[in-house]
């Protein structure tokens, strides 16, 4: 009997610890405890010789941020207690010195940013004109604006694709992301596109894998900003492929023939693998 009641003790002690270990991971925001992935490490590329590359174009692309399928990357557009936009990641990293930011100049990365140089171009700087509320008199004075995620509109991509005949398959690697805001003019109406800085991608993936995204069917899957660019998980629409003008497609073609160039180029990727082959 006493030893029953002792059983019975244990269990109620047991229960009652299980309930409040519940009750502590709640407080946390959930039913259970969340790993951030802030030790996760980018998975490795496979090895490529310069040997085994039998064929190779650079290709650039453009990421629209108004598309519902690449909405992931846009939001939050306010900083969350777990999840940050793509933008609120990179700008992060350059304040601490993981990531550098290149001229946008060109896409050499050839031309670094100070981490202070960097921000700044985040700052929009405007002069404005004033009345006076007791004098009555006209003056100017600046208003200075911090650039947000909120004001993107775009992430430009530079990539890599080959023909590796060791494993016999295409590959593609990313080599930079590039985010661009809307320009606007003195009144207000957009006037274009505003590169920010170039971001080398390859330095840039162990701070990406470390950062969750947020899915809009399933909270618990934890995919990263690393993932989703390793998967592909996003829309985009190219711009330029490497030539000996180094024009960009809107620099040659006008109106719809601009979509169907891109078009062309991308049906040309897609088809350049399956010819090599025979069946």
């Amino acid at each position: 009997m006493l030893r029953k009641c002792f059983l019975i003790h244990y269990l109620i002690v047991v229960s009652i610890v299980a309930n409040a270990q519940n009750v502590l991971n709640e407080d946390q925001g959930g039913a259970h405890k969340r790993h951030i992935n802030q030790e996760r490490k980018p998975i490795s590329y496979p090895y490529l010789r310069e040997a085994d590359v039998m064929w190779s174009k650079v290709i650039w692309r453009a990421i629209d941020l108004r598309q519902k399928f690449n909405l992931p990357l846009f939001y939050p557009s306010q900083r969350h207690t777990n999840y940050k936009s793509l933008f609120d990641v990179i700008v992060d990293g350059i304040s601490d010195g993981t990531i550098t930011a290149y001229d946008p100049i060109n896409d050499h990365f050839s031309n670094p940013m100070t981490a202070s140089e960097a921000l700044d171009k985040l700052k929009k700087i405007s002069v404005e004109k004033f009345i006076h509320f007791e004098t009555g008199e006209e003056y100017e004075d600046s208003i200075v604006e911090e650039i947000s995620s909120a004001d993107l509109r775009r992430y430009e991509l530079k990539e890599e694709w080959y023909i590796d005949k060791q494993r016999s398959s295409m590959g593609v690697r990313i080599i930079g992301i590039c985010p661009q805001i809307v320009k606007k003019d003195e009144y207000g109406n957009e006037i274009g596109r505003e590169r920010l800085f170039w971001i080398y991608f390859p330095q840039a993936r162990h701070v990406f894998a470390s950062q969750s995204v947020f899915m809009r069917k399933n909270d618990g899957q934890r995919l990263t900003y690393d993932d989703i660019f390793w998967k592909r998980m996003f829309h985009s629409y190219i711009t330029k492929e490497s030539n000996v003008y180094d024009r960009a497609i809107h620099e040659y073609k006008t109106g719809i023939a601009i979509q169907l160039e891109s078009e062309k180029i991308k049906n040309g990727l897609r088809n350049f693998e399956s010819d090599l082959w025979s069946y």
